[in-house]
């Protein structure tokens, strides 16, 4: 049983059923992000949810991974005031030689001590908050939304992992008027993404590797179901945009490439195939979250080159290619 419940992946999660009034749903957030360009067409805001059922190992929001709250610290801002020693109920912050300590294992995430932590050197990450509240950050940039042809999308962490906070989120955005993303691994039953279906204007649905074991090696888990889902929602009339994280070394073998242009080919009226190359943006969260990176060791080149690589392969089988020729 893990001893810090920051780390427990099936703590519960603030979701209710879907005949809940629905502006009284909540969902567990980690992030609202503003004018997002990169999330869909157009100026975007981001919902990041928090709760994911993958592990991918390049995952460049780590802190999305767990649906519990997650204690972020970075010892360079603190200055020594020790309010949160007095603070915290589970006396997981010392101070030895001066130097502040923060004992994850007796840390049960509650956030008392980021409460008082004015440095900004403690946060507690996971919010709970209602439709109206998320609709609240969203809605004030609708100008933008309506001149750039942008919108909301949901993201994380996985949107399906909070089904019932999703779909109440969507249809008020839908009555809203607002143009709605949904990005998401595709690891879910099934009729998961069929109740979203009516809601939902644009998938971006990420293909992680065409390769079942090398999938359920590097992610956790295997791709059979991600690739059902991927084509029932096709069979379905969605319209999808395919999102591939290119991580040299692990997913970039020539049958990845391969697989994805059959699967693609499969799949006509795609909205087109976005590659998205290597970061180590991870990296550092990893470390203000107190976890290990598994790919610290990787050196930074993002080798742009296989990008433009696999762009011209997809183009060459008539494949749409979303990134700049």
């Amino acid at each position: 049983m893990p001893t810090n419940a920051q780390h427990t992946r099936d703590a519960a999660r603030p979701e209710q059923e879907p005949g809940d009034n629905a502006a009284a749903l909540r969902g567990r957030v980690f992030d609202i992000q503003r004018f997002s360009i990169h999330d869909g067409p157009g100026i975007r805001t981001t919902v990041f949810f928090k709760g994911c059922p993958l592990s991918c190992l390049w995952c460049h929001n780590p802190e999305g991974i767990h649906s519990a709250p997650t204690l972020s610290f970075l010892p360079e801002r603190c200055i020594g005031c020790g309010y949160c020693l007095r603070a915290c109920p589970q006396g997981a912050h010392q101070l030895a030689n001066g130097v502040h300590v923060l004992d994850r294992a007796r840390c049960r995430a509650c956030g008392t001590c980021a409460a008082e932590c004015y440095a900004g050197a403690l946060e507690l990450i996971g919010r709970d908050l209602t439709v109206g509240e998320v609709l609240a950050e969203v809605l004030p940039d609708r100008p933008f939304y309506e001149t750039s042809g942008g919108g909301l999308t949901l993201s994380g962490g996985e949107p399906l992992f909070q089904l019932a906070f999703s779909h109440a989120l969507l249809d008020a955005a839908r009555q809203a008027g607002l143009h709605c993303c949904l990005e998401t691994c595709g690891f879910a039953p099934g009729e998961r993404l069929q109740d979203l279906l009516p809601l939902v204007d644009l998938w971006l649905y990420d293909i992680k590797d065409t390769n079942s074991e090398r999938h359920r090696r590097h992610t956790g888990v295997p791709n059979a179901t991600i690739l059902d889902n991927l084509r029932r929602l096709h069979a379905a009339g969605a319209l999808i945009r395919l999102r591939v994280p290119l991580i040299p070394g692990y997913n970039d073998p020539p049958d990845n490439l391969e697989g994805l242009t059959a699967l693609a080919q499969e799949l006509p009226g795609l909205e087109g195939i976005e590659l998205m190359p290597y970061h180590k943006l991870g990296t550092a969260k990893h470390v203000r979250l107190g976890t290990s990176d598994p790919l610290s060791r990787r050196p930074p080149d993002d080798r742009p080159a296989l990008v433009a690589e696999w762009s011209a392969a997809l183009r060459q089988h008539g494949l749409k290619v979303l990134n700049p020729a």
